[in-house]
């Protein structure tokens, strides 16, 4: 099939059509093997990627304890080690998709036409009916030419014969004469026929039947070019993300690499030194002068008070304290910092309920309809005896840290210190209650604020920059270039897929891979 057929057409047809026929339906069938090979292939890297990511989900650090450890460099390099872990995974899910699209589904196509073309073949080849028609004029002027010479012999027999009379003989002469007069009409129908054959035959074989195999020939031709363009593929694809993928494991690599022992031990020394000093010589107590006097011995055996134990020591547990005095100086430090900021961000999230029940109820006020204001007053008084408790606590252990840092206060004095702030505290909040339920019934203006405020509409978290350049072909994706900036919508959940905004608006997913996030 890779030369030109037309030099040798009578012998193809009718020695080697079949195997032709049988080479073009094994390149049909190569096509089938080849996109179910392509397809297990795809399932192979979606299983491959899907149990990465449940091994890096499964080593994934959670936890306050594992949060403190991830400051360590060793612990935030096997962090950083999964997470790069995780976009390979993700590249392979591209490798997966893009076989499948760029591949599959177009030599599947591909397939299709060129079986209906060979099918249109085979029926052109089998739909010609000059061959029988030549058969049976050939057959019927052999018969005809056979009676007439039978007819001929028996004339010039009975001729011959003495006892026959003239008008037999008369008879089977003009009987011999019609069945040559038909056989001569017959011999001329052949003739006329076989001429007719002759022409289509050429016009069959010479004309028809080279183009039908040239066809033939390159729709072979076309079909191997395609597989070769889907075995090119198979390797493109996966050098595609290769770059990306390069990336990861050098990402691997850079984690190892950063890993610090001496900067490790440090850190830790530092979070868990207790600032005590180191206990003083022992006196010697020198005992060669003899015995006690009884009066000294009663004084030995009476009670001791025992002297403060090294902190360090089992035996000398303390129970825990509010303020955490409990702890050697730096521990309590750092326990005082963590409670404070636990206590402003409750206070933070205390005082943003109170504004927006504060404005609900000046629209309650202005619109009756939607609600009774007096409804929220159970809620805004206990709101504001959190927002008042909080602030007690916030400055008590603001209080309790300024003495942990070196303050010169008594402790009577941090108490009524944190007391008249806490009382300061109550009344500044009570003020500011009064005057947001005046200002409520006064503001004209308060539906549109809450509107504004609570209308249920999503912002962005963030903004990116594209790495790479996307083609988004499935659906729910969108295509994106290297270079352009988009805006975060929905970050990654762990499947190694994140929502963004385009500027011309088009909204969708991209891999996370394939992007930069903005500081």
């Amino acid at each position: 099939m890779c030369v030109n057929l037309c030099s040798s057409v009578l012998f193809l047809f009718q020695d080697q059509y079949d195997v032709i026929e049988k080479h073009t339906q094994s390149g049909l069938d190569l096509v089938e093997r080849y996109i179910k090979f392509v397809k297990e292939r795809t399932e192979v890297e979606q299983n491959y990627a899907k149990q990465l990511r449940n091994l890096t989900k499964k080593y994934t650090r959670r936890g306050n304890k594992e949060d403190q450890d991830c400051k360590f460099s060793n612990h935030a390099s096997f962090q950083e080690i999964l997470n790069e872990l995780n976009d390979y995974a993700g590249q392979r899910e591209v490798i997966a998709e893009n076989m499948i699209t760029r591949i599959c589904v177009d030599l599947t196509k591909s397939l299709q036409e060129l079986k209906q073309e060979r099918r249109t073949v085979r029926e052109h080849l089998g739909g010609r009916d000059w061959k029988k028609q030549r058969t049976g004029i050939k057959r019927r002027f052999a018969k005809e030419w056979a009676e007439a010479e039978k007819a001929t012999q028996q004339a010039e027999k009975i001729e011959n014969e003495l006892n026959a009379t003239r008008i037999e003989v008369e008879k089977v002469k003009q009987h011999a004469n019609a069945r040559t007069h038909t056989a001569e009409e017959c011999r001329s129908d052949y003739a006329a026929q076989l001429q007719k054959y002759n022409k289509e035959q050429n016009l069959f074989y010479y004309t028809e039947i080279p183009n039908i195999f040239n066809k033939l020939q390159e729709m072979d031709e076309r079909r191997i070019q395609r597989l070769a363009e889907g075995y090119c593929q198979f390797s493109d694809i996966e050098k595609t993300v290769q770059p990306i993928i390069s990336r990861c494991l050098e990402g691997i690599s850079a984690a190892g690499r950063k890993i610090d022992g001496k900067q490790d031990s440090t850190l830790f020394i530092e979070q868990h030194k207790s600032g005590f000093e180191r206990p003083g010589d022992v006196e010697f107590e020198d005992y060669s002068h003899g015995t006690k006097s009884p009066a000294h011995e009663s004084n030995l055996n009476q009670h001791k008070p025992r002297g403060k134990l090294w902190p360090f020591s089992k035996k000398n547990k303390l129970a825990a304290a509010e303020d955490f005095s409990h702890l050697p100086p730096e521990q309590r430090k750092k326990k005082l910092h963590a409670k404070i900021d636990e206590i402003t961000k409750e206070l933070q999230k205390e005082q943003d309920q109170s504004d927006a029940l504060e404005k609900m109820k000046g629209v309650y006020a202005q619109n009756p309809q939607m609600g009774d204001p007096s409804s929220l007053e159970p809620q805004i008084s206990e709101t504001a005896q959190n927002i008042g408790r909080l602030k007690g606590e916030l400055a008590k252990y603001e209080s309790w840290l300024s003495e942990a840092v070196g303050g010169e206060e008594s402790s009577s004095n941090i108490n009524n210190n944190t007391q008249h702030r806490y009382n300061l505290y109550l009344k500044e909040y009570d003020q500011m209650f009064i005057s947001s339920v005046r200002a409520a019934d006064q503001s004209q203006n308060i539906y549109t604020e809450f509107d504004d405020e609570f209308e249920d509409m999503e912002s962005p978290i963030g903004q990116c920059t594209a790495l790479y350049t996307f083609e988004g072909n499935s659906e729910g994706t969108i295509s994106i270039t290297e270079g352009e900036l988009l805006t975060v919508m929905e970050e990654d959940k762990g499947d190694g897929w994140m929502r963004v905004l385009r500027s011309n608006g088009e909204e969708g997913y991209i891999p996370s891979s394939y992007v930069k996030l903005s500081p």
